[in-house]
């Protein structure tokens, strides 16, 4: 079969997808995004740099909107690179931003740990300091999932990166130091986890055929977002059994004392209906608040999707008032606002 008659998706040429999605994005939010690069890899808010302000910049490939390039907005992120489809932008498309970003206060960098992302970025922070802009990094590692406890500092970032650029970035609004604005991105990392689950492969448009194989009536628990193996793969569940099985395995990895408040994100991997995401979200909170874990604020709609893959995650953020705090600051991107 070829490929062309495998591609059911609404695009022009398969090897043109991030460009011309790039050039809808900026046509769509002139208002708020701006490029800095003739091949449109480095955007940032349209008001950027902001001076005084700590900033901070994110990247990775394309095919998880709205992660990465959506977050960019007034009370979010300052800039991101863009890479092609699940691969990471260069370190040089990264220093662009770099630059155009800063605003005399140093720049953040929040990414996932991924191989290709930590080596790029780790390069664009050493030529940056050499142009004396100060970086600082914090690697979102949220995937329970993709390693066992104890090698925390090795998981993949999914959904829950969300929350270290929503808290930082809210940070940063109030005129604290690059310093504290890395402590709470931190501080972030180690009070969220998420676990997720994939129903169906995704399919890369230049491969023009599924990435990977689920069979009817089958579904795989801890799959990544680039389509990384699960831990276990087996029949479809219920939404209250598959609630069930995630929230115990977060909770096993990160215990929640009774009486605490937390965040909940529900995060819809690309072709999952919202109903289902609001059914999930139905028994993950019915589970929580049977353990007297009291749901402070909940996110529930796409956060960082794979292409078409049907499957959701759950990311659960252990708070304080620090972070209670920090999460009703308001911020505006092309894709949410917070009020």
């Amino acid at each position: 079969m070829s490929q062309k008659k495998l591609l059911k998706k609404f695009i022009n040429d398969p090897e043109k997808v991030v460009d011309e999605m790039l050039e809808g994005l900026l046509m769509a939010h002139s208002d708020q995004l701006k490029s800095v690069r003739s091949d449109n890899r480095a955007l940032v808010r349209a008001d950027a740099p902001v001076k005084g302000k700590v900033a901070i910049a994110t990247g990775g490939g394309s095919g998880h909107l709205p992660l990465f390039l959506g977050y960019v907005g007034k009370g979010m992120l300052d800039g991101v690179a863009v890479g092609d489809i699940f691969a990471s932008p260069s370190s040089q498309q990264m220093l662009d931003t770099t630059r155009a970003i800063h605003g005399g206060e140093g720049v953040l960098y929040i990414y996932g740990n991924y191989g290709g992302d930590v080596m790029n970025f780790d390069m664009a922070a050493e030529l940056a300091d050499l142009e004396g802009i100060r970086v600082e990094t914090v690697v979102a590692t949220d995937d329970v999932a993709s390693m066992p406890k104890g090698h925390e500092h090795q998981r993949r970032g999914v959904a829950g990166m969300f929350y270290l650029f929503k808290l930082a970035a809210a940070k940063a609004e109030q005129g604290a130091s690059l310093d504290e604005v890395k402590r709470i991105a931190e501080k972030a990392n180690e009070n969220v986890r998420t676990m997720g689950v994939a129903l169906t492969p995704c399919i890369l448009p230049a491969v023009g055929r599924p990435t990977f194989e689920i069979g009817e009536g089958e579904m795989e628990v801890g799959m990544g977002i680039h389509g990384e193996p699960g831990i276990q793969r087996g029949k479809i569940k219920t939404a209250d059994e598959l609630a069930n099985t995630l929230v115990t395995t977060i909770l096993n990895d990160m215990p929640i004392e009774k009486g605490r408040d937390v965040s909940v994100l529900i995060n819809g991997l690309g072709a999952t209906p919202l109903e289902e995401l609001y059914i999930f979200y139905r028994s993950v909170h019915q589970l929580l608040e049977e353990k007297g874990i009291h749901v402070y604020n909940r996110y529930i709609g796409e956060f960082a999707t794979s292409l078409e893959m049907a499957g959701l995650s759950v990311s659960i953020l252990r708070i304080d008032d620090e972070l209670r705090g920090l999460l009703d600051v308001p911020f505006v991107t092309p894709f949410r606002v917070q009020n």
